[in-house]
């Protein structure tokens, strides 16, 4: 008999919710087959067979609190199992059609208000928070409380970015496999900022000041279930395509579900783009216990003055939110300066070609 277990959440997760079962009592499970989902405080993580088997028992049901190690269900590995079912074909495949307890809370909303559009009665109705949103909501609520919030902001002219892309597109995807998009560019610059201001890339610590001599950059991804920020681990040292080749990958993940604890745990400085909804300019909050978030924004052709002339530039907002218990003024707006020159400048060295 193998023991299905919840698996390791995390250093600061200790409890999460049994979501879902994937397969029912009696169903045939195979190697790899996603059997529940549990949520947790920071993510959705799936529970898979590592054997084969009949599913013999639920000893956890949808709902229940559950913790690491904890065992929720055991598969009979004595009963043969028929083979892996291959994936059905392009011309049979179908799209699953997910039942009413697995939508997502905010589509369940929508449907609901969809719905009761059609109806004489005015009516409430009340949608229990998942465990991701009330954490989402208390760690917002914790930094507002604790750190010393100050943002300040700067614009960045888009167009020598917009142009080396242009310019460089095809030659780069050849040679990395991959696209090179806005976000490495960024990633880069604050590389190069937090390298000449390490108070940036600290935090507080108690009574004491944190310093790291690496840079893990945390990438804001918004997700069915809220905002998520993995881990770009040790963006100091990568490349513009394994950048690129990363955050693809944690955004994957993190929109289908398959980030790990480790995945969240650890970053030193974060990025948020607000601009892919169309955000001019917005006050980001800090993600605990980091001191500093950027805020990227939407690019939109403005009048700028140059060298006299009054011309039309693609211009982004750029904010930085900072804990202005560590981090001073002073060095947050040259902080700011020094990624805004950063962007303005790149080169076809810098991108590895």
């Amino acid at each position: 008999m193998f023991e299905i277990k919840v698996p390791s959440l995390g250093e600061s997760d200790t409890e999460a919710t049994l979501i879902a079962w994937l397969k029912d009592v009696g169903d045939e499970v195979f190697v790899d087959d996603i059997i529940a989902e549990i949520e947790s405080d920071k993510i959705t993580m799936e529970i898979t067979a590592s054997e084969s088997g009949i599913l013999k028992e639920q000893l956890a049901a949808e709902e229940d609190t559950v913790e690491p190690e904890q065992v929720i269900g055991l598969i009979d590995t004595s009963v043969e199992v028929g083979e892996t079912p291959k994936p059905p074909t392009a011309e049979t495949k179908e799209e699953p059609k997910p039942s009413q307890e697995t939508i997502p809370a905010s589509e369940t909303i929508d449907d609901i208000t969809a719905e009761t559009t059609q109806l004489t009665e005015r009516e409430q109705i009340s949608v229990p928070m998942t465990r991701l949103r009330k954490r989402i909501a208390t760690r917002l609520k914790e930094a507002q409380n604790t750190a010393a919030m100050l943002t300040t902001f700067n614009e960045v002219n888009m167009q020598p970015i917009m142009d080396i892309r242009k310019q460089y597109q095809e030659e780069f995807t050849a040679k990395f496999g991959v696209k090179l998009g806005f976000m490495s560019f960024f990633v880069k610059a604050c590389v190069s900022a937090c390298a000449e201001f390490p108070t940036v890339n600290a935090y507080i610590d108690g009574d004491d000041v944190l310093y790291h001599n690496y840079i893990d950059m945390g990438i804001a991804v918004s997700t069915d279930n809220g905002l998520i920020v993995p881990v770009l681990r040790d963006a100091g040292i990568k490349s513009y395509a394994d950048i690129e080749q990363d955050i693809i990958t944690l955004a994957g993940k993190a929109r289908e579900g398959g980030l790990k604890p480790d995945d969240l745990q650890g970053g030193t400085f974060s990025i948020t783009n607000g601009g892919i909804f169309g955000s001019m300019l917005s006050t980001p909050i800090l993600n605990t216990p980091q001191s500093a978030i950027l805020g990227m924004h939407t690019i939109t052709q403005r009048a700028v003055v140059e060298d006299g002339l009054i011309v039309a530039r693609p211009m982004m907002y750029l904010a930085m939110s900072y804990d202005h218990r560590l981090v001073d003024g002073k060095d947050a707006v040259q902080f700011l300066v020094h990624v805004k020159k950063a962007l303005e400048n790149p080169s076809k060295e810098a991108i590895g070609l």
